[in-house]
C-alpha cells in the first residue's frame, strides 16, 4: 500500500536557530517533510519556485524584504503554496497586513509543537488557523469605524487639499485648470464621501485623519 504523500514545507526566518529548531520539529511528525529552508523573504521567493513546497511557515520580522511582502509575491506566483505566518509579534496591524497579503493562518513562536503541525495540515488543506490573539486583532478591526476618506479618488484628495489651503471653487477651478461646474462637482463628491455638509467640516476631517499631505 503506497505512502500518503506527506505535506512538504520550506521553513522562512532570519535567524538560524530558529530554523534549525524547525527543522527538528518536523522530523517528528510522519507526514510532514522539509522541503528547504530561507533567511529572508527574496530567498524565499527563489526557494519556492526550486523547491515547491506545500506550506511556507513564514516569519514576518525580516530584514530586505519582510514576511508580508514575502507572502504577497509567493501567493501572486504560486497561488497553491499555502503560507502560514509563524511570528512573535502580537501587533493587530501586523496581523491585518499578513492575512491581506494571503496569509492562511498566523501563529504565535510560543505555539506547541502538536498545535503546529495541526496547523500545518490545516493550511496544506486550505483551512486557516488563528491564534487567540490573531483573532482578536481582527475582532478589534471590525470594530473600529473606517477611517473615512479611504474612497476618495486622487483627483478629489487633490481637491481636497486645496481645500485645506483655503481656495473657493473658483480658485480650485483656476488651479486645476477645470470648469468652475467640475470643480464644484468635485467639492459635492468630497463632501457626500466624508459625511459631511460643510466646507469646514471636510476640512477640519482632512486634518484630523491626514488625508492629504
Amino acid at each position: 500500500m503506497m505512502e500518503p504523500r506527506r505535506v512538504r514545507v520550506l521553513l522562512v526566518d532570519d535567524h538560524a536557530m530558529v530554523r534549525r529548531g524547525l527543522a527538528t520539529f518536523l522530523t517528528a511528525f510522519d507526514d510532514l517533510a522539509l522541503a528547504g529552508e530561507a533567511a529572508q523573504g527574496e530567498e524565499a521567493v527563489r526557494r519556492c519556485a526550486e523547491v515547491q513546497p506545500d506550506v511556507v511557515l513564514m516569519d514576518l520580522e525580516m530584514p530586505v524584504m519582510d514576511g508580508v511582502a514575502a507572502t504577497r509575491a509567493i501567493r501572486e506566483r504560486f497561488p497553491t503554496v499555502r503560507v502560514l505566518a509563524l511570528t512573535s509579534f502580537r501587533d493587530e496591524e501586523l496581523v491585518q497586513r499578513a492575512l491581506q497579503a494571503g496569509a492562511i493562518g498566523y501563529l504565535l513562536k510560543n505555539v506547541s509543537a502538536d498545535d503546529l503541525a495541526t496547523a500545518i495540515r490545516a493550511a496544506h488543506a486550505g483551512r486557516p488557523t488563528l491564534a487567540p490573539e490573531a483573532t482578536q486583532a481582527l475582532v478589534h478591526a471590525a470594530a473600529r469605524p473606517p477611517v473615512p476618506g479611504q474612497d476618495l479618488t486622487p483627483r478629489e484628495r487633490e481637491v481636497l487639499a486645496l481645500m485645506v489651503q483655503g481656495l473657493s471653487n473658483t480658485a480650485i477651478a483656476s488651479r486645476l485648470v477645470v470648469s468652475p461646474s467640475t470643480a464644484k462637482a468635485h467639492v459635492s463628491s468630497i463632501l457626500s464621501k466624508l459625511g459631511v455638509t460643510s466646507r469646514t467640516e471636510a476640512v477640519a476631517l482632512a486634518v484630523q485623519h491626514h488625508l492629504v499631505t
